[in-house]
């Protein structure tokens, strides 16, 4: 009888594999666990958005890690997604600089337009609305991340156009 291959776990392509013995490179071989956050951020990217519990097992014994030493990680800092996101993962800074420039007005303009609430994704998968503390960007503020661009000095108005033009 053959053996059957799973087929469904995550593997990393050979791009990626060639991306992470890069990452390794950047740390001395005694300290390769050091690599963990770029690494996960590598999984993120490959495997959909998001780290899913096979895609952090595979990271875990792809670093040689026990794997709640992974989901430690990947479940304290908030730019790993522990659930599926849309296509387009908007976070919406709603920290101290930002909220004091409106951005709880960016927030409400965009819930009414994708017909979601923070912390949901559209039916069709297109769009995850979540809030976040900050991403540095507050001399512009109000701002918001979609996926990995930024958009600064924001209004209500400009959030929607952004929306609209998305493909």
């Amino acid at each position: 009888m053959e053996a059957k291959i799973d087929t469904t776990s995550p593997r990393f392509s050979p791009e990626a594999l060639a991306k992470a013995e890069e990452i390794f490179k950047r740390y001395p071989p005694e300290h390769r666990e050091a690599a963990l956050m770029p690494i996960l951020h590598l999984a993120q990217r490959e495997f959909g958005g998001w780290l899913a519990p096979e895609a952090i097992e595979y990271v875990a014994g792809f670093m040689k890690l026990a794997p709640i030493r992974v989901y430690e990680v990947a479940s304290f800092y908030t730019m790993y997604n522990l659930k599926k996101v849309g296509k387009y993962h908007i976070q919406v800074c709603t920290n101290i600089s930002c909220w004091l420039c409106q951005s709880d007005a960016i927030v409400r303009a965009l819930e009414r337009r994708l017909q979601i609430k923070v912390g949901e994704t559209t039916g069709d998968g297109r769009f995850t609305l979540v809030e976040v503390e900050c991403l540095g960007a507050c001399v512009n503020a109000p701002m918001l991340q979609i996926n990995d661009d930024y958009h600064e000095n924001l209004t209500p108005e400009k959030v929607v156009g952004l929306i609209d033009q998305l493909p």
